[in-house]
């Protein structure tokens, strides 16, 4: 997918762009050149809980260094980040499932016990010239904001961008105006309960929240006593015509279709921008069945309102935290 943005146009050049996500990190360097020095690394989970945000000064440097820069260069850092947040002395902490494992306890296999993984406090520190500036948003909001700007809810003034990955993330914008809540953490609507299943336990502690039962890694701890070892594996599966995987994929549908219809009638959307490694790659099997959940459904609401693909593609990513210092 070709995106076209006018760099010369961005006068916080250059900028470091860093996603945060809860399997990678992903960082790359704007400059007039575009996108540069891009490097991706499955995210740090071990060790005292400023490791992520050390490794984040880390790839800055080395994406620098790949771009033929200096990171005292740099005139901007933005930082697209999955949540929620906790605020420590007005700075932005991960309390986030998939990354803290002291959240939801030892069943949930992660490698630490952290309550909350450091981020802003360190990455200021290291890039604490007065010239250069840092933003951290979480990436549901982040990739609502370069979908505006770039992508599918240009010129949209109620609309949402949701990511299904990992998690299951959602940022907001109602008459023309984003919503950040009091912490940066609105659009959670990821962790809103669907469901009594005891089974189903979410990284946040939740038992039946809606990224436990359908986020990627939910499918594949679901699922793999079945003999679908990832999402990945049940989308082959039902492109194979298993009807057993067929049937996930639908209860999936119906599961993300309904957190759906619930963000459009609260907030009278108009449009729903739809991203994520999981969505993504099967936009063409899901994206129907998706809109099947809201058609017909309170149609005062619903009869006017585009579910659509992210209109950067799978550089949603990118873009986000591009978008919060352009």
């Amino acid at each position: 997918m070709t995106v076209s943005i006018d760099f010369a146009a961005i006068r916080s050049l250059p900028a470091a762009c860093v996603d945060v996500g809860g399997t990678k990190v992903a960082v790359s360097v704007a400059d007039r050149r575009g996108l540069c020095g891009q490097l991706t690394e499955p995210t740090e989970k071990r060790g005292t809980n400023d490791a992520l945000a050390r490794q984040v000064v880390r790839m800055i440097g080395q994406s620098c260094q790949s771009a033929g820069l200096a990171p005292g260069d740099l005139a901007a850092v933005g930082i697209s980040s999955c949540g929620p947040f906790a605020l420590r002395d007005g700075m932005v902490e991960l309390s986030q499932p998939n990354i803290c494992g002291g959240l939801a306890g030892p069943q949930r296999g992660l490698p630490n016990n952290w309550q909350t993984a450091q981020l802003e406090a360190p990455v200021r520190q290291a890039f604490a010239s007065a010239t250069c500036t840092v933003r951290v948003e979480n990436d549901g909001m982040a990739a609502l904001e370069a979908e505006r700007r770039w992508g599918a809810l240009r010129g949209v003034a109620h609309c949402a961008y949701v990511t299904w990955s990992t998690g299951v993330g959602v940022g907001l914008c109602v008459d023309g105006r984003v919503l950040r809540g009091k912490n940066g953490n609105a659009g959670h609507a990821g962790h809103s309960f669907v469901s009594d299943d005891e089974e189903a336990l979410c990284g946040c502690g939740n038992h039946g929240d809606v990224e436990a039962l359908v986020a990627g890694n939910a499918i594949a701890r679901r699922f793999a006593a079945q003999g679908y070892a990832d999402a990945a594996a049940v989308f082959v599966a039902a492109n194979l015509d298993d009807a057993r995987a067929k049937a996930i994929i639908d209860e999936a549908c119906r599961v993300l279709g309904r957190m759906l219809y619930n963000l459009v009638i609260v907030l009278d959307l108009q449009r729903v921008a739809l991203g994520g490694g999981v969505f993504w790659h099967h936009r063409d099997f899901l994206l129907p069945r998706l809109q099947a959940q809201l058609k017909g459904r309170l149609t005062a609401l619903t009869d006017s309102v585009e579910l659509v693909p992210a209109g950067l593609g799978d550089k949603v990513g990118d873009y986000a935290a591009l978008a919060l210092v352009a």
